[in-house]
């Protein structure tokens, strides 16, 4: 964020805030600090020489790095004077505001090609995916204001388009690099129709910290799904935390943060985001044995164990049109109560989703501070009402309790759980404990069967970040359970790719009163090696 340094220069694509440099106290660099920044002491050396310094850094410790950039540049940078000359700059205030930066003209193929050359430089560093920020692009315009063309003709006959345009270009030039190989990712803030084919997540924007909006945020990832657009996600927590007094100390904003983040482990992107003053990394909320703490970290772990689960509906998606969040009533469309929801989901086909979205444990008072109702909070139970669908019987995730459907059930939710419930017939993999995803291999799969229903469920693997599964280098396993027969059967292995276990374990649960539940690992009723070919296991 601000790599760029001052509003002038916004947007440049280089690393020109001395703060991120090593230019701290560097005249020729001053002009570029921004203004919030000028009164800021330089805290001694800084701990990383150069931008690529800090990707060799971020990789060498197991992660990734997404960096900002936006559909508009400040009258300061190339691309500004570039895009003039040709014609390709729109002729309205973007944000900034009052700071000279217009966005780019996206229905000019030469604009477009201008664009991804001055990206290609951090390409070349390494980043790992574009944070393609205010697509739409932002926009001040007044009624009457919108009557000029673009390159494509008006820009009210094109704007909505821009966004689809905007992350296509930056796709399809990244995949025409010479050698790339690297999957290109984007994570863009509007998004319209078909945008899915371009390997970009949308975000529902800086939204509102507060227990209504992150109400109204579940319809809203539901009905974009139900456009065809998979992976989509909202900033856990909020943006904006203008409603709280902007403390992670604060119990009421914690309350706020943990019951969002749980509903991310059932997103199909988990992450947080949020607007300084508030800082909203996980540390900042407590240690371990605190409440807000214990809890977030616990849907974190959950996330991380569920990757077999959800690559394998990623890619779902991909090779077969899947989807990550199903409205209700696309499962359960002859249910009238199931099919109006839009409060609860099902993740995949399998696991019901209820995020809680009401304050159980803590209040706020008119100075935005929170308070406990409880004097420990991690020992309160209050209950929420979930829907269970006619046609399937459910399992209580976290205690294994098995209810018919189609009735109301209230649910005690304590701060470290939200409801969720498995469907009868269900084969859900559950992989390692890890700090990162590629940590352990999936070698040794805990496959829990949840009895009650025939089932099928295809794990999905591939080389995790490049294109080769369109040249069909990827596996699938399908497993699938007859109850008459109490039989679990692994199919053999369909594909094959570089890299790929030839023999692993897996460890087979049947879910029931005396398996365990819930996140924590189960003892297996049987294990199987299994090296591609077919397993039957009688159970």
């Amino acid at each position: 964020w601000q790599y760029w340094g001052c509003d002038s220069n916004w947007n440049a694509m280089k690393f020109q805030n001395p703060y991120y440099i090593n230019k701290v106290g560097d005249p020729a660099f001053a002009k570029y600090l921004p203004t919030d920044m000028k009164q800021m002491k330089a805290q001694g050396e800084p701990r990383l020489k150069s931008p690529e310094e800090m990707v060799k850094y971020v990789h060498k410790n197991n992660a990734h790095l997404m960096i900002s950039i936006w559909a508009s540049f400040g009258p300061w940078t190339e691309q500004y004077r570039e895009l003039k000359k040709m014609n390709a700059l729109l002729p309205f205030e973007t944000w900034p505001q009052n700071s000279g930066v217009m966005p780019y003209d996206v229905f000019n193929p030469k604009a477009r090609d201008l664009y991804w050359k001055y990206l290609t430089h951090l390409y070349q560093m390494g980043f790992d995916a574009w944070w393609t920020d205010s697509s739409e692009p932002d926009h001040f315009e007044k009624p009457g204001d919108e009557n000029y063309q673009t390159y494509d003709g008006s820009w009210l006959g094109v704007k909505n388009a821009f966004p689809l345009l905007h992350n296509k270009s930056i796709y399809e030039h990244q995949r025409a690099m010479k050698g790339n190989t690297k999957r290109s990712l984007q994570m863009t803030r509007s998004a319209t129709f078909g945008i899915q084919h371009y390997g970009t997540i949308c975000w529902s924007g800086d939204v509102t910290a507060s227990w209504n909006e992150m109400k109204n945020q579940i319809p809203s990832g539901l009905n974009f799904s139900l456009c065809g657009i998979p992976f989509w996600n909202t900033d856990l927590g909020g943006f904006f935390y203008w409603e709280f007094e902007q403390n992670a100390k604060n119990p009421a904003l914690q309350e706020l943060q943990t019951r969002w983040m749980q509903w991310g482990t059932f997103m199909p992107m988990m992450r947080n985001h949020c607007s300084s003053p508030m800082v909203s990394e996980l540390y900042a909320f407590g240690k371990q044995g605190d409440w807000a703490y214990d809890a977030m970290l616990k849907a974190i772990k959950l996330r991380y164990r569920l990757l077999p689960y959800i690559y394998s509906t990623a890619g779902d998606c991909v090779q077969n049109s899947g989807s990550m969040m199903r409205a209700l009533v696309m499962d359960y469309a002859a249910d009238k109560k199931a099919s109006r929801l839009n409060d609860e989901y099902l993740f995949g086909r399998n696991i019901l989703v209820k995020p809680v979205t009401d304050p159980l444990y803590t209040w706020k008072d008119k100075d935005k501070k929170g308070h406990t109702i409880y004097p420990d909070v991690r020992k309160a139970a209050a209950p929420v009402n979930v829907y269970l669908p006619k046609g399937n019987k459910w399992y209580d995730f976290w205690s294994n309790a098995l209810y018919e459907g189609g009735q109301d059930i209230q649910r005690l939710c304590p701060i470290n759980i939200m409801p969720v419930f498995i469907k009868a017939g269900t084969i859900l993999p559950f992989g390692p404990e890890v700090q990162y995803s590629s940590e352990k291999p999936w070698d040794e799969l805990e496959i829990r069967v949840y009895p009650g229903a025939d089932g099928t469920f295809t794990l999905y693997e591939d080389e995790g970040d490049n294109y080769n599964y369109e040249k069909g280098k990827f596996s699938e396993i399908k497993f699938t359970w007859n109850e008459a027969g109490r039989t679990l059967t692994i199919a053999p292995r369909k594909g094959s790719y570089k890299g790929m276990l030839q023999r692993r374990q897996f460890h087979i649960v049947l879910v029931g009163a005396n398996s365990g539940a819930g996140d924590q690992p189960m003892q297996a009723t049987k294990s199987v090696e299994y090296d591609g070919k077919a397993v039957e296991i009688q159970l």
